[in-house]
């Protein structure tokens, strides 16, 4: 059983322009910015946007083919939807929310309403099936909107920011319920995220979409030591620079490093993890073979770590401790000297 699209589709002034396919048991995330195309991905996959071109095909059975004149309607494609803002209905009570889908695919009212506190029960809530949807809290309201969607037991399952208007008191919580409601569904599932803490524990890959065109796909580990775009950079935290290769030394705009390993001569991409790049009062001596003077542009604290953003013949971002801010005296404007190792500079072909 997989689900899967090769196709075009206008949205606005947007063109989502994808190929992907998710297979039974498996969950893959989309990741991208607002605007890339994300929630437009997963309303053509459910049948709320028809393809331009292309096909989308779900267990073998085409459900949007423009070339065949074939559409198969939302209602009939077996596909369960958790949107971001849940769209629970606030005339039914829990119980009925849930056995709404049932409802609507002919099953009788005792049956529909048996079979949704079946559901209420396995997402802890069966003490909540008579009540009002809008007495729950945000988490209850989740898993009322989760339970919703697989009592109909869909083929697949498309999630659209399920998490985000959690707070973080329960976030956890919920993500790793849905991480268990997930791994028990058979069918395939598309998660679509901006957090990649979602994206670490529900899905076994991802993929970044960004204007409406995939950039990256594979684990989340690997983006992360190897992104190619600045967006994922940035949502993995990680320095990326444009480059060229000649032999170890990489040559980037106002400066060079040298890396331990050389990726062979032409156009590359560099990677440096903040946590990488050290901080110093003076010019270090001993082992860095990358050494910089530089500018301090901004001191931003989170926890007991601080991301540093320097300026400088090769700029970069550095986190460091608390601590370490504190005994460099850092603040806005600073002059202070950056290094980093070779072994931690990574460098791939563009």
């Amino acid at each position: 059983m997989s689900l899967s699209i090769e196709g075009r589709a206008q949205v606005g002034q947007l063109l989502l322009d994808v190929e992907l396919s998710v297979g039974p048991g498996e969950t893959l995330a989309v990741l991208g910015p607002n605007g890339a195309g994300k929630t437009s991905l997963l309303h053509t996959l459910v049948g709320l946007r028809r393809l331009a071109a292309g096909r989308v095909a779900l267990d073998g059975r085409v459900l949007d083919e423009p070339a065949t004149a074939t559409f198969v309607p939302t209602e009939a494609r077996s596909i369960g939807v958790v949107f971001q803002d849940l769209l629970l209905f606030p005339t039914l009570d829990v119980v009925e929310n849930v056995a709404f889908g049932l409802r609507a695919a002919g099953v009788g009212r005792a049956d529909a309403r048996a079979e949704a506190a079946v559901w209420l029960e396995r997402v802890g809530l069966a003490e909540r099936a008579g009540s009002a949807v809008d007495s729950l809290s945000g988490g209850e309201a989740q898993r009322v909107a989760l339970a919703r969607a697989l009592s109909p037991r869909p083929r697949a399952l498309l999630l659209d920011e399920p998490l985000a208007a959690l707070d973080a008191e329960v976030r956890g919580t919920v993500r790793r319920d849905l991480r268990d409601h997930l791994a028990a569904h058979e069918g395939p599932c598309v998660l679509v995220t901006h957090d990649p803490l979602d994206a670490a524990v529900l899905a076994d890959r991802v993929v970044v979409l960004e204007h409406g065109s995939l950039t990256a796909a594979g684990r989340l580990a690997d983006l992360a030591a190897r992104p190619r775009t600045a967006w994922a950079a940035e949502l993995v935290g990680t320095n990326l620079l444009p480059g060229r290769a000649r032999g170890a030394v990489l040559e980037v705009a106002g400066g060079s490093l040298t890396v331990a390993e050389a990726p062979g001569d032409g156009p590359v991409l560099v990677a440096v993890r903040p946590t990488a790049v050290a901080l110093h009062r003076a010019r270090p001596e001993g082992s860095p073979r990358n050494v910089w003077e530089g500018t301090v542009l901004a001191v931003e604290g989170f926890g007991d770590r601080v991301r540093v953003q320097m300026a400088g013949p090769v700029p970069l971002v550095a986190e460091v401790t608390a601590a370490s801010v504190r005994d460099l005296h850092l603040v806005q404007g600073d002059r202070i000297w950056m290094s980093v190792k070779a072994t931690e500079v990574a460098a791939y072909p563009r």
